[in-house]
């Protein structure tokens, strides 16, 4: 696959993802910058907003498996992985394979369940395998989760432990969408139910699994100059020394954010990585891997703020 190739079947994604949703182009370039970078995302936003609909419809665009999981507070590690069950006419176990063994995951309201049940992705998202009663199965080289939640009615929920959170790419804020994209969503849906069937749209898969590994393959070779490298790593190791932050990014964000600079570049049609991606992504990349000091929280200042301080305070390479 060449750029010109990569930069057609996404414009492709794009188009058919806009028949059913509007106004989130943002979060569908993100998504398109995590699929590339081999990364997951947490969709965050108040209810009504899409963040399942654009989940479905990203994962209809891709000739990939799909499976949804439903987080609620009784959702045991089983459901989700699967379990052994004994079959009596062979005297033997086999495994009843969960909802996990696919190759885009969506984790609907992923805080709405215990930690417990939480800590089964963590295995299948930073190593793309489970283990279940001892013994290791391999996912889809493709796996991908992407996970939803709502950032403000927090009665009931489950907050993911900074370990979880770590393994997602980017949190991604899903919010209102403009006016003129409002009156153009009523257009379309204002005659139907609350149930919004993907068939109605005509959706189809642009991309698929060879064509996924194909652009992944293109990503890697994607430039990234050593001025460039130590940028990003004197932001991270910067969010570490800010006095706002208690805590600051773990070294895997080094990776994850050159990863999906790469992946920015590729689809802006770039074979080099500037400064210009970087800044871009540093937000949603690290707005969920930092904490904020108790001082910090007094003050009302938000991680957000604070990082946009940490990346103005170091120099971008010319």
């Amino acid at each position: 696959m060449q750029l010109e190739d990569l930069s057609n079947v996404t414009h492709q994604i794009r188009s058919q993802i806009g028949r059913a949703v509007w106004g989130q182009e943002d979060a569908v370039h993100l998504l398109l910058i995590a699929l590339l970078a081999e990364g997951h995302v947490l969709l965050e936003g108040v209810p009504g907003t899409a963040k399942t609909l654009l989940s479905r419809v990203f994962a209809r665009t891709l000739s990939l498996d799909f499976r949804r999981i439903q987080f609620t507070p009784d959702l045991m590690p089983g459901d989700v992985l699967g379990t052994n069950l004994f079959n009596f006419q062979t005297n033997q176990f086999f495994l009843r394979k969960g909802p996990i063994f696919t190759a885009i995951l969506l984790a609907d309201e992923i805080n709405r369940t215990p930690p417990k049940t939480q800590a089964a992705l963590l295995e299948a998202m930073q190593e793309r395998r489970v283990t279940i009663d001892g013994e290791t199965y391999e996912l889809s080289p493709a796996f991908m989760v992407v996970a939803t939640q709502n950032p403000i009615e927090q009665e009931g929920t489950y907050p993911l432990p900074e370990a979880q959170l770590d393994r997602f790419l980017f949190r991604i804020p899903v919010g209102y969408p403009s006016r003129e994209a409002e009156l153009a969503m009523v257009a379309v849906h204002g005659n139907r139910s609350a149930t919004v069937k993907l068939d109605d749209f005509g959706i189809e898969a642009v991309l698929h699994a060879e064509q996924i590994e194909a652009a992944r393959e293109l990503v890697r070779t994607i430039h990234l100059s050593d001025a460039v490298a130590s940028y990003v790593v004197d932001l991270i190791r910067a969010s570490r020394e800010h006095p706002s932050l208690r805590c600051g990014a773990s070294p895997r964000s080094c990776n994850l954010l050159a990863s999906a600079s790469r992946a920015r570049a590729a689809l802006d049609g770039r074979t080099y990585v500037l400064p210009d991606d970087v800044q871009e992504l540093v937000l949603p990349t690290l707005s969920h891997r930092v904490l904020l000091s108790a001082s910090a929280e007094i003050e009302g200042l938000s991680c957000e703020s604070v990082i946009q301080q940490v990346l103005e305070s170091v120099p971008a390479p010319r």
